[in-house]
């Protein structure tokens, strides 16, 4: 079946704050979906980032 086109469900990329302030190389970023109806502001979840080596606060970007 299709999808449907005016679907509340949305892909979205989170990506690390902490690694992007502490200067090291590379990123950490997750893909996720979101209901955008419910949670209409910026998602913020807590993550592993795998260069860091600790779970850190990844944010939503557009």
């Amino acid at each position: 079946m299709a999808k449907k086109s005016k679907d509340a469900r949305i892909q979205v990329i989170m990506e690390c704050t902490e690694h992007k302030n502490s200067g090291m190389p590379g990123t950490s970023r997750y893909i996720t979906t979101k209901n955008k109806k419910n949670t209409p502001e910026r998602l913020e979840l807590k993550k592993f980032n795998p260069i860091l080596k600790k779970k850190t606060v990844h944010r939503e970007i557009k």
